[in-house]
C-alpha cells in the first residue's frame, strides 16, 4: 500500500495554513503518510489533477463546482472540508485610517483583483456595506502586476490576499484599512477537494485525522511559532510578515474549529455568486459538498 499522498494548491499563501500546517507540522507524517505538494501549473486547474489521478487532494473552492452544474453536468470532484470559512482579501490604503468606512471608496481608484471568486466577493462586500460597486473606479490590472502597480503609485487602494498587504505595511507602502471577510462574514470560501472514490480510502481517513489535528494546532498556537514551522515553505517572505499574516487570519476567524463545509456557509456563497450573476440558480449543497472521510 502506497503511503505517498499528493497534494496540490491552486494558490499558495499563508491563507491556506490549515493545509500547509498539515504538512509543515508533521501531522501527515504522524499518520504514516508521505506528503508531496505542488502548485497547479498555469492554465491547468488543480481539479484536473484530482480527476486524472495525479493529485489526491487539492486546495480549491466550493464555487468551482458551479461551472459544471451551470452546464447541467455533475462536478467531477467534491469539496469535503473547508480551509477558510471567510474571504481572505484585504483593502490597503495609502495612509492609516482607523475610521475607514467603505463609502470612502466612492470615486477612488481601487486596484481590484478581477479573478472570478475574489471579484464576486469584493462586489458582494461593497453591497453588504451599502456601497454601489459602480461608484468606485475599479482598475483591472492582471493579478501578478497589481502589487508593483500600487508600489509605483497607481491607485488609492488595493485589494489583495495575505501576505501581500502585510508586506506593503512592512515596507511602509500602505496600511490595511478593511477586510473583505469581515464585511461578508462566514461563507464557503476555500476548501479541500477530491474524488468521491478517494474519500472512501483508508489514506483519506488518515489524511482527515491529520488535517483535524493541524487545524486545532493552528488555532491554539502563537502566530510566531506557526510562522517558524512554515518558514521553509515561504523562503521569500520576511518572517515578521509571515507572522503578522498568520496573526491577522487567526483574528479574522477564517480558520474555525470545525472542518465541515456547513450549509449556512454554502448558502452565503450562493448569495455572492448570484449577486454577481455568475450563476443562474441556487445549486444543491449535495451536488458540491461531501462529508469529511471518517465522519459517521
Amino acid at each position: 500500500m502506497s503511503n505517498e499522498i499528493s497534494i496540490q494548491f491552486t494558490r499558495f499563501s499563508a491563507f491556506y495554513s490549515p493545509l500547509i500546517a498539515t504538512i509543515a507540522g508533521g501531522f501527515l507524517k504522524d499518520e504514516g503518510l508521505q506528503p508531496k505538494h505542488s502548485i497547479a501549473p498555469a492554465g491547468k486547474s488543480a481539479i484536473e489533477g484530482v480527476v486524472d489521478g495525479t493529485v489526491h487532494v487539492c486546495q480549491s473552492a466550493p464555487s468551482q463546482g458551479f461551472g459544471p452544474l451551470e452546464k447541467g453536468q455533475k462536478p467531477p470532484a467534491v469539496h469535503f472540508a473547508q480551509i477558510n470559512e471567510k474571504d481572505g482579501f484585504f483593502l490597503t490604503g495609502r495612509a492609516a485610517d482607523p475610521s475607514f468606512t467603505w463609502d470612502k471608496l466612492k470615486g477612488r481608484r481601487v486596484l481590484v483583483d478581477h479573478g472570478g471568486q475574489p471579484l464576486a466577493m469584493f462586489k458582494y462586500a461593497c453591497h453588504r456595506r451599502g456601497l454601489d460597486y459602480g461608484a468606485i473606479n475599479a482598475m483591472d490590472v492582471p493579478s501578478g502586476q497589481m502589487d508593483q502597480a500600487f508600489r509605483k503609485g497607481d491607485g488609492d487602494y488595493i485589494h489583495q490576499q495575505g501576505p501581500a498587504p502585510q508586506q506593503l505595511e512592512h515596507d511602509r507602502v500602505g496600511h490595511v484599512v478593511a477586510s473583505v471577510g469581515e464585511a461578508i462574514g462566514p461563507c464557503a470560501f476555500s476548501s479541500l477537494a477530491a474524488t468521491r472514490q478517494w474519500l472512501e480510502t483508508d489514506v483519506a481517513r488518515r489524511f482527515m485525522r491529520a488535517y483535524r489535528k493541524a487545524r486545532a494546532w493552528l488555532l491554539a498556537t502563537p502566530a510566531a511559532r506557526i510562522a517558524e514551522a512554515e518558514a521553509s515553505f515561504f523562503p521569500d517572505i520576511d518572517r515578521a510578515v509571515l507572522t503578522s499574516t498568520i496573526a491577522y487570519y487567526q483574528k479574522l476567524g477564517c480558520w474555525t474549529p470545525h472542518v465541515e463545509i456547513t450549509r449556512p456557509a454554502f448558502e452565503v456563497t450562493l448569495d455572492v455568486f448570484l449577486h454577481s450573476k455568475l450563476i443562474t440558480r441556487r445549486h444543491r449543497y449535495e451536488d458540491v459538498v461531501a462529508a469529511p472521510p471518517g465522519a459517521a
